[in-house]
């Protein structure tokens, strides 16, 4: 799998803006954890990659939770006595907390405010709240606006359902050498919040579209759930797939011009966790790797202890920790192109590592080999054709006893990985290298 990155500033730059244009198409809608605005964003999913769509029924046991009720909502509003809107779901949706059950009528000012909501400290922005699991209503709207409403009656309407009905996710499958199978999990279940998840929608949307233009030694498997209730409906009706799952990343906010931060799995010293610290270490960038709590995105149900799998968190900055999170400043001009493009460029170096990352055998392990009648001499300057140097070839016959993999090795010498992997290719091309056993067969579903 070569990275396309690898082709100049010009590409890298036009997938960020393509990446941008699909947040901006899918921002309108008003998504939920259930319907319609989460099976339109599928819908525009679709058009990119091909989409198996699930759609589970309400009242469908998953392990100690129940798929709630679909809400739909069509509109929504505070009307003052003289008939203007000063709430209108129109103009934002994130005026109406997420999952308000029907509501016709009318309030003084006192009984409009216990449901309101609002931020004194950012009074221009307007707070994002839900109600999934609990039936409620409410508003949300800016400070500002909320300090201009007078003591009058106030008309209130949402015009929504809470039914029996499905929870739907998408699934987008690419079949490799292996059966074995690389999970990557993103949350669709967000309205007009471009970086928390947006964001991430876009990546790996995109990112499903790259790898399918490459051969694969592992599966991939790419859902595109309702956050929480999506990751454990998913688990507890695919639990006969979950043995295949050796690798896994969640991936949230990933647009912000923050840093990239990792959230290690609950194993804390699996492949995936060293894979990623390994390509952040050597990216030349501000980073940081954070050990697991219980908390979090979907990664805390891909962990919980009657799974524990290796699947770790890959963002920029973690929720809660941006000011814009969870309002309506998380727009358009909060997530940037060079950012998602950034973070599009290290998600792929992690898969590269992850293909590559073999175990070897040194095949003359008996002192080393005459390295310059195989004609290795010419290679050990380390030019920049072959991306390694003497030390680099020496590391790998050393190491290479069957119980090092690649990734051993290059943390090991403090090399970046691509060089340690290309010096066994030029060992293994002599016949010095054998891979330790077999490592990997077969396919399927």
């Amino acid at each position: 799998m070569n990275n396309r990155f690898g082709k100049g500033s010009i590409e890298q730059a036009e997938i960020g803006r393509e990446m941008h244009a699909f947040i901006g198409q899918m921002y309108p809608l008003c998504r939920s954890i259930t319907g319609a605005g989460f099976r339109e964003t599928l819908s525009m999913i679709s058009h990119h990659i091909p989409l198996e769509i699930f759609e589970i029924p309400t009242g469908t046991p998953v392990f100690d939770w129940i798929v709630p009720k679909e809400w739909n909502i069509r509109d929504a509003y505070v009307k003052n006595m003289a008939g203007k809107r000063v709430i209108d779901f129109r103009t934002s949706n994130l005026h109406v907390v997420s999952y308000s059950v029907p509501v016709r009528a009318t309030l003084s000012l006192a009984e409009l405010k216990e449901h309101l909501y609002s931020l004194p400290d950012h009074p221009d922005w307007i707070p994002y709240r839900t109600s999934y699991y609990q039936e409620n209503w409410g508003f949300c709207l800016s400070h500002h606006d909320l300090m201009k409403m007078k003591d009058d009656r106030y008309e209130v309407c949402i015009d929504s359902s809470l039914e029996p009905g499905h929870l739907t996710y998408g699934e987008h499958y690419l079949p490799g050498e292996e059966e074995n199978e690389i999970i990557l999990s993103c949350h669709l279940c967000h309205p007009s919040l471009c970086n928390d998840n947006l964001s991430s929608v876009a990546l790996m949307t995109f990112l499903a579209k790259e790898l399918g233009t490459h051969p694969r030694r592992y599966s991939y498997r790419i859902l595109f759930i309702p956050g929480t209730i999506g990751s454990i409906t998913w688990l507890c009706l695919n639990e006969k797939k979950v043995p295949r799952i050796k690798h896994g990343l969640v991936a949230a906010c990933t647009g912000d011009p923050g840093k990239m931060t990792y959230k290690k799995s609950r194993r804390g010293n699996a492949e995936i966790d060293r894979v990623v610290a390994h390509v952040l270490k050597h990216s030349g960038q501000d980073y940081e790797v954070m050990d697991f709590f219980p908390y979090g995105y979907d990664e805390r149900q891909y962990n919980s202890p009657g799974f524990n799998l290796p699947v770790g968190c890959f963002m920029r900055t973690p929720h809660g920790q941006y000011p814009q999170y969870h309002t309506s400043a998380d727009d358009l001009s909060f997530v940037r192109p060079e950012c998602l493009v950034d973070s599009f460029r290290k998600y792929l170096s992690v898969l590269q590592v992850l293909e590559d990352n073999r175990t070897y055998l040194n095949l003359n392990p008996k002192c080393e080999p005459q390295l310059g009648q195989r004609g290795l001499y010419r290679l050990m300057g380390g030019d920049s054709e072959t991306g390694f140097d003497q030390m680099a070839l020496l590391w790998v016959l050393n190491l290479s006893d069957g119980s090092h993999s690649l990734l051993d090795i290059a943390d090991r010498a403090g090399y970046e990985f691509t060089g340690i992997k290309n010096a066994a290719e030029a060992l293994r091309a002599q016949g010095l290298l054998g891979l330790s056993c077999d490592q990997g067969t077969g396919g399927g579903r």
